[in-house]
């Protein structure tokens, strides 16, 4: 069972518990996109990947590089910022929050937002994870796969491969900001082949909140 959601910002009405934004930045970027996805996108944190200014997952202010448009090529995303539209596709943050300068979390404070990022990646309960970066494919093979022990951290070798986890298929990704011509079209390839297979067949036990 999906949850029916219209709304596609913060669809499940998440409040992570402390607000350590600049003053021109949004305090949190929640998870934004279609609640009943299949697709599930997850970066690091709003200063690596964006999003900030918009509070929107992803957004660096150009569409026209980057995870945005490689989920317009797929036709995931349509419409302009700041609103986009988003269809079969969930963006979201291993770490929600903003912080002041852009700084990366520290360990303790992305361990405080896990359970936050843990409620909304069961809620979509999506059939494939696309991990973006290292520190969100390091958190969704070790928190959803058995693989993170056999799985040496090279992104550039893991880039658009296939890894099976606890009911999910995980599709990890460089960091966008590496991409080059050949990085983006391996994605691209990779992602349209399992958007045109029988994907739902990876769909082991569900794992629903509660």
């Amino acid at each position: 069972m999906k949850h029916l959601s219209d709304r596609q910002s913060n669809p499940f009405g998440l409040r992570p518990p402390f607000d350590r934004s600049d003053a021109d930045a949004k305090p949190a970027v929640p998870g934004y996109g279609d609640p009943n996805a299949d697709f599930h996108v997850i970066g690091d944190h709003p200063g690596r990947h964006g999003g900030t200014a918009s509070g929107v997952p992803f957004d660096t202010g150009d569409d026209e590089s980057g995870v945005r448009s490689l989920l317009r090529t797929l036709g995931f995303l349509t419409g302009d910022r700041p609103d986009p539209e988003l269809d079969n596709c969930f963006l979201s943050y291993v770490h929600m929050c903003t912080l002041p300068d852009d700084r990366p979390p520290t360990p303790e404070e992305y361990a405080r937002l896990e359970r936050f990022f843990d409620a909304e990646l069961r809620a979509i309960n999506a059939h494939i994870l696309v991990s973006v970066g290292e520190q969100a494919t390091a958190q969704v093979l070790e928190a959803y796969t058995t693989q993170r022990s056999r799985v040496d951290l090279e992104m550039a070798t893991l880039h658009a491969t296939e890894l099976r986890g606890r009911g999910f298929l995980v599709v990890p990704l460089a960091d966008p900001r590496h991409w080059d011509e050949s990085l983006f079209d391996a994605a691209r390839d990779r992602l349209t082949s399992i958007h045109e297979s029988d994907y739902r067949q990876t769909k082991g036990v569900a794992t629903l909140v509660g």
